[in-house]
């Protein structure tokens, strides 16, 4: 949030590790209960110096978290997407895994939709092949799940999943907040047809930060089963665990 476009702040750089040294910290103090994530806008010209730093950092689960909604990460930009290419080289060779807010800007309405799925597969998942990768939201937001565009993103992600593209060996969706307790009963029933394409051994469960409209964790897990899935399949899902969690 720091680095957000257009907060311009003089110590920007400064607020970020020193953010992300308080994470670490915290995290550290209860190591069998807390992994943390480190944080970084993938544009800033500091990003691959954080990026390493936060590999050598104790208390970090070996992964970094990326916003591009809040960094105004466009896709369908050749310097932007050259960048970002490149800070997936970086995490792969500093063997951090990533966990992507892969949702565009709604505010400013940058285009999300099945082009930047495919450039997702095809440009940037291949840049970090050995790492695990996490989409985070079904490649959209919470809470809820009526967003359209993600829906067009996650079709095409979703169909190379069912077809078992190498691409996506090491990637990983989750379901966090999408099931809230005012989903429709077709939103629902595409969320579910959604998790069966990708595959549950493929699906991460997780609730979001409990403010706003985000349900509290054990909320959001009552209100994920009400999803029309199997026991079975809640269970496989139950049971998943990324691997910066082990």
């Amino acid at each position: 949030m720091y680095a957000k476009p257009g907060r311009n702040l003089a110590n920007e750089r400064a607020l970020v590790m020193a953010e992300n040294d308080w994470t670490a910290a915290q995290a550290a103090l209860y190591p069998t209960r807390l992994k943390a994530m480190c944080g970084v806008n993938p544009l800033s010209a500091y990003a691959l110096e954080e990026l390493a730093r936060c590999s050598t950092t104790p208390g970090f689960a070996r992964g970094m978290k990326l916003h591009l909604g809040n960094a105004d990460v466009q896709l369908d930009n050749p310097a932007h997407l050259a960048q970002l290419k490149t800070f997936f080289a970086a995490a792969n060779q500093h063997r951090m895994a990533l966990v992507i807010h892969t949702r565009a800007s709604i505010s400013l309405k940058r285009p999300y939709g099945a082009e930047q799925g495919r450039i997702m597969l095809e440009e940037l998942f291949p840049m970090a092949p050995d790492v695990m990768i996490q989409i985070a939201h079904l490649a959209g937001t919470g809470p809820g799940y009526d967003d359209p565009a993600s829906h067009s993103v996650m079709e095409v992600l979703a169909q190379a999943f069912a077809r078992n593209d190498p691409r996506l060996r090491n990637v990983w969706v989750d379901v966090a907040s999408n099931a809230d307790r005012n989903i429709s009963a077709a939103n629902a029933e595409k969320m579910a047809q959604r998790i069966r394409q990708i595959g549950v051994k493929k699906v991460l469960y997780g609730s979001d930060a409990a403010t706003a409209g985000n349900l509290k964790p054990g909320e959001a897990w009552q209100a994920f089963r009400k999803l029309p899935l199997t026991d079975a399949e809640f269970a496989t899902i139950a049971g998943n665990l990324a691997a910066t969690m082990r």
